[in-house]
């Protein structure tokens, strides 16, 4: 069973009825009972920075979480801001992130767009894969759904894609068991399901 977890942020229905469609069992939750015997984890997050780390950890199921994912090496996926939580910081605010993965967070840097790329960056664009990563695995000409105004920076031994608005960004990011995308599976139509249904099988 896979747990979406439950700490009042995130298209938390939207996610569930895509891992539906992908027959795939996921439960929304913030019990402690299922969370500790889920076989995967998903992270969501949608909005400012600060206020999903804010009620992420007053939710009190961060310290659980750390332990399935860090210690008993349960795989997660961030989505969205669930996927910027999993760095160590952020300049949309001052909370430290979760750092599981090495790496920050950055606005788009307007001073080095063309003019047509607006900020929020909200469109379906064009995702370069990391040759042969499993959560891109059969996905053809992967398209999907961004919203957002600031990005990752990260090592690239952790980018797993990127993109091109303005200028390439990191998409998603990985390392083992933690992976994390940027835009938004579950409005992704055929290739987010694809890319949920991989998660459930390859990690």
């Amino acid at each position: 069973m896979i747990a979406i977890i439950n700490y009042g942020i995130g298209n938390l229905a939207s996610i569930q009825n895509m891992f539906k469609k992908a027959a795939v069992d996921a439960t929304i939750s913030n019990e402690r009972n299922e969370i500790a015997v889920a076989s995967k984890i998903i992270l969501p997050g949608i909005g400012h920075f600060d206020h999903c780390m804010k009620e992420f950890n007053a939710s009190g199921l961060r310290p659980l979480i750390e332990k399935r994912v860090l210690e008993d090496r349960v795989p997660v996926l961030g989505v969205c801001v669930g996927c910027q939580m999993l760095m160590q910081s952020s300049e949309e605010g001052s909370e430290t992130g979760l750092g599981w993965i090495e790496g920050r967070v950055v606005r788009f840097r307007s001073s080095a767009m063309p003019p047509e790329c607006k900020i929020p960056h909200m469109s379906w664009t064009d995702v370069h894969p990391r040759k042969d990563h499993l959560l891109y695995a059969g996905i053809a000409d992967p398209r999907f759904y961004f919203v957002h105004s600031y990005h990752l920076e990260a090592d690239p031994e952790f980018v797993t894609a990127t993109a091109d608005y303005g200028y390439r960004f990191v998409a998603s990011v990985g390392s083992g068991n933690i992976q994390g995308v940027q835009f938004h599976p579950e409005k992704s139509h055929k290739f987010g399901m694809q890319l949920y249904s991989n998660f459930a099988k390859n990690f």
